[in-house]
């Protein structure tokens, strides 16, 4: 779960992006309802602010990731970016670059936008649906994927209270990345990925060491539907509601399995367990390294 899962009411959305826009947002992403999703912080003009500074926002915030817009060139809509859990910064956050995105929509309009990131260059599409409702569609960086070796996943197991013969021998364990890294892991059972009562501890040394930014662990519903979630104990969060970069490393990881072989549009449901249902459209080709993650966000009511 996220540390807080309240937040501030939502400012004027006509307010223009010159105006110095410091205080924190607060959206939910992957989500229409404000319940639901991953609550992400957005800050719109943190050009101002040192790298403790952010830091200090972020734990104040209290959500798994705040995004902060260090520098804005509106007329070319190109955004730099950089992203901090409460503990530490990380180098790409899929659920704040949602939220950031639809935010920024409300102020110069839906279209294209690039930020720059940490992880490298991310463009995001934001349109207006038939309700109403802003989504976003972000492209991320290269996919790449490879086999956990046997002591990574010992510890993980161990970590989880798991047992291996509890995994999907189908989908096998591996370190996915998509902007950052992520373990991921498949239950065999929904039972089993409901039951997560994990070692906070030592799963995040583990994570640590290895530089793991989440555990990603799904459960395959059908070919093209996941239920998932994703403890993120180095970020000091017990569980993410919804997480876009462990999304598109999902998705490049079924790419490098050769389990996609036209392009493919999939659905990972996540939150549910948490009360805080997330969906998150996923989009890989077998001609693509990069993937494509949509979800719509909306502000935060007050409490």
């Amino acid at each position: 779960m996220t540390t807080d899962a309240t937040g501030a009411s939502p400012v004027d959305q006509s307010e223009p992006l010159t105006e110095p826009l410091t205080e924190p947002l607060r959206y939910a992403a992957f989500t229409a309802d404000p319940a639901g999703g991953n609550p992400a912080g957005v800050v719109l003009d943190a050009s101002g602010l040192d790298a403790a500074a952010m830091l200090a926002i972020a734990a104040e915030v209290g959500y798994s990731e705040t995004a902060f817009v260090t520098e804005h060139d509106e007329a070319a809509r190109r955004f730099r970016v950089r992203y901090f859990s409460p503990l530490a910064e990380v180098a790409f956050c899929g659920h704040a670059t949602v939220a950031l995105a639809v935010a920024l929509a409300g102020r110069l309009g839906p279209g294209d936008i690039v930020l720059d990131t940490p992880a490298g260059e991310i463009p995001v599409a934001t349109a207006v649906g038939t309700d109403g409702a802003v989504r976003a569609t972000l492209t991320s960086v290269a996919t790449r994927s490879r086999p956990a070796s046997d002591a990574e996943l010992e510890a993980a197991l161990d970590a989880l209270g798991w047992g291996a013969g509890e995994l999907d021998p189908a989908l096998p364990p591996h370190v996915a990345f998509g902007g950052n890294d992520h373990l991921v892991l498949a239950a065999a059972s929904r039972e089993r990925l409901a039951d997560l009562d994990y070692d906070f501890d030592a799963l995040a040394d583990l994570m640590r060491r290895h530089g793991w930014t989440t555990v990603h662990l799904v459960w395959r519903e059908s070919p093209g539907r996941f239920h998932a979630r994703d403890p993120f104990p180095v970020g000091g969060v017990v569980e993410d509601p919804a997480t876009g970069a462990a999304a598109a490393a999902f998705g490049g990881y079924l790419r490098a399995l050769g389990l996609v072989t036209r392009p493919a549009a999939l659905t990972i449901r996540q939150g549910e367990d948490m009360g805080r249902p997330s969906d998150l459209l996923v989009d890989v080709s077998p001609h693509d390294a990069r993937v494509r993650v949509t979800g719509h966000a909306v502000p935060m009511t007050s409490r």
